[in-house]
């Protein structure tokens, strides 16, 4: 049911309709012109400007991944220098602790040393006290026992090595019995 051409004179186009042939001819030849001009000036101009964006935009992502290349090998490298920081940071740690523990040690033998030197001068400090006391004493009771001697006997001792050797002999029967005890 292709309408016939008799059938397209038909339709009403209304004011669009053409009431001359060399209209529609003139048209036509206008439009091939206007597309000629068209296909030779404006396109050409629009692919240059389409090719031009398209490299500014290969150009920028190229750019970019260049740019993001770097950001990550900049970062493997900040990541490689944060990481062998740390191993250091942990290596001078260990020295420190390693050091601490051998200055504590060092100072504690020093005070063990130091602390025995201390105790061994006050023990010989003591006895040599302790000998010059008991000479002290040994004396002092040796002529209380021989004056309590004199007047129990109401004579005078004038022999002081025989008076020395008995007040020995007693101050020794003395320590021997506190020691038996």
């Amino acid at each position: 049911m292709v309408p016939a051409i008799g059938a397209l004179q038909e339709i009403n186009l209304g004011p669009l309709a053409p009431h001359y042939l060399s209209e529609v001819i003139a048209g036509i030849v206008l439009m091939l012109v206007i597309f000629q001009i068209m296909w030779k000036v404006v396109v050409p101009a629009f692919e240059k400007m389409y090719e031009e964006r398209s490299a500014k935009i290969e150009g920028g992502m190229q750019r970019a991944a260049a740019a993001e290349a770097k950001a990550q090998a900049a970062l493997a490298e900040y990541n490689e220098k944060l990481a062998s920081a740390r191993e250091e940071a942990a290596r001078i740690r260990e020295d420190a602790k390693n050091t601490a523990a051998q200055l504590v040690a060092e100072g504690r033998d020093q005070a063990a040393k130091e602390s025995q030197r201390i105790v061994d001068s006050g023990r010989a400090q003591l006895a040599a006290e302790r000998a010059q006391l008991i000479g002290e004493l040994r004396g002092e009771v040796g002529g209380l026992a021989t004056q309590l001697a004199e007047k129990i006997v109401g004579e005078t001792l004038s022999d002081d090595a025989r008076a020395q050797r008995t007040v020995d002999r007693f101050l020794a029967e003395l320590e021997s019995a506190g020691s038996a005890r």
